[in-house]
């Protein structure tokens, strides 16, 4: 199965800032709130780097796990040997994702600034975007913590699964156990990262929103 998450990285990153002159009002807390933000982007290329080789090992590890079954239990030796490198295959995801784990904790780290800036800004409309901002930022940290967890329950029971297949003595019915378990497990984490997916549109769509209301002019 290979799940795909989008990124800030894909939206933003912006060579430089200035505000609006004129009518619109002028408030240094916005320039600020752009350098945080700009800078949680930056914390999440790490996140975005993993995400074409995890789909490309999920991809290589399905088509194993297709191969084994397609084989049948009777040709031990072949699926010994296809279990040892669906396994291999399991590590380097499990190192995949702890780098993009590792970069949205980053995220979040940096991102905690922006709390304390959003309450110094006084223009009424301005807050009530940087506010609403947050509060989709906030959400989509806690559902990629649900996502990785879902995740790393999911390469748990691929890891045991290619184990079992290892065992010859093992039964159907408990092959068709661990399997089941692993389509629901796969299915929670469909949903999470479709979840999560949905709230990076929406925090992308809502900090490009935040900045038009505060004026600020991007330069590419």
């Amino acid at each position: 199965m290979s799940i795909s998450r989008i990124s800030l990285v894909v939206l933003s990153v912006f060579a430089g800032v200035s505000l609006l002159t004129g009518c619109v009002k002028k408030e240094r807390p916005a320039e600020e709130m752009y350098q945080v933000l700009e800078k949680v982007v930056e914390a999440e290329k790490e996140f975005e780097e993993q995400q074409q080789p995890l789909a490309a090992l999920e991809k290589q590890e399905k088509e194993m796990y297709n191969q084994i079954m397609s084989i049948g239990l009777k040709q031990h030796d072949e699926i010994v040997k296809l279990s040892e490198e669906a396994l291999l295959i399991n590590e380097k995801r499990r190192e995949h994702l702890q780098k993009e784990v590792d970069s949205i904790q980053a995220s979040k780290t940096e991102f905690k600034e922006a709390e304390e800036i959003k309450s110094k800004i006084k223009d009424t409309q301005q807050k009530r975007k940087a506010e609403e901002l947050f509060e989709i930022m906030t959400l989509r940290y806690k559902v990629h913590n649900q996502l990785s967890q879902e995740y790393t329950h999911a390469l748990e029971l691929d890891k045991e699964l290619y184990i079992m297949l290892k065992d010859k003595n093992i039964t159907f019915e408990n092959l068709e156990s661990q399997v089941t378990e692993l389509n629901t497990t796969y299915k929670d984490v469909s949903e999470a990262n479709e979840e999560f997916n949905k709230l990076t549109t929406q925090y992308n769509k809502l900090k490009l929103e935040y900045y038009e209301e505060a004026g600020l002019k991007l330069e590419k």
